[in-house]
């Protein structure tokens, strides 16, 4: 067999420098921010089935209560406010609100829950607040009732949306979720949202469970590839030790075929 003469040579060590260069030259890939998916409620069965929960079933009547008070109370916006965003908002609540009172009434009677038709004391006396206020009285009170409203239920939803075991729950907690998620962000960009006012997320526990500290550990494993910003050097190095530790064998080997041998004397 031939050995390797000077331009094998200098092609040899030109492949290997520029697999080399090219290996350390590579970045990682850029990875552009996807877009905030909207999840697909369509995938959701909804037959009724599942075991119903207290927590099922108050979830489904304060969605009834959230559209009897929010509805008329954005009508009252529109009418009231000399705001034209505060109007805005107004409008887009309370029509949004009665699509979603038509869910949460079908959930209703799919499930045979009996749910309200007149809001609640509490609800009357904002609904009462917002009638005897003008101007931008009005438009504070209008603004700061409903973000309350809506930070209270908001975790419930989760909750329920979380453990729930019927599926027609399920769909609805997930949709009641997407309007809620709306609202408030319609409600905090009339920019006179009282963030300090709100209430405070209670303190997480200073140590987690044992159970929560073995999935997160899990969860951290699972995040770190073969590729990842930490090891990408020491990959592309082992990568290139190797690549050179093959061109050194293969021109060894030739080197020892193109050696003559010598018979005994």
């Amino acid at each position: 067999m031939r050995g390797i003469g000077s331009i094998g040579w200098r092609r040899l060590c030109g492949i290997a420098v520029c697999s080399v260069s090219l290996l350390l030259a590579s970045p990682v890939p850029a990875r552009a921010e996807p877009n905030v998916p909207v999840p697909p409620n369509e995938l959701i069965s909804d037959d009724g089935e599942g075991r119903l929960s207290a927590a099922d079933r108050d979830l489904v009547v304060k969605v009834r209560l959230a559209g009897l008070w929010e509805i008329p109370a954005g009508q009252m916006a529109q009418q009231k406010s000399q705001d034209p965003r505060i109007r805005e908002i107004g409008r887009e609540i309370a029509a949004q609100h009665q699509v979603l009172d038509a869910l949460d009434r079908a959930a209703a009677k799919k499930l045979r829950i009996v749910v309200p038709k007149t809001p609640n004391s509490n609800q009357q006396g904002w609904l009462a607040e917002m009638r005897d206020a003008e101007g931008a009285e009005f438009d504070e009170i209008y603004i700061d009732r409903l973000r309350a409203a809506h930070g209270k239920i908001f975790p419930a939803i989760g909750t329920v949306r979380a453990t729930t075991r019927n599926d027609t729950v399920r769909k609805l907690a997930q949709q009641a979720n997407q309007f809620v998620v709306t609202h408030m962000t319609l409600l905090e960009s009339s920019g006179i949202v009282d963030f300090a006012a709100l209430p405070t997320a209670p303190n997480p526990a200073a140590a987690p469970s044992s159970a929560a500290a073995t999935a997160a550990r899990q969860l951290a494993g699972a995040n770190q590839t073969a590729t990842s910003t930490t090891n990408l050097p020491v990959v592309l190095l082992a990568l290139a030790t190797g690549l050179g530790m093959g061109v050194f064998a293969t021109l060894r080997m030739a080197g020892k075929r193109r050696r003559p041998h010598y018979g005994r004397r």
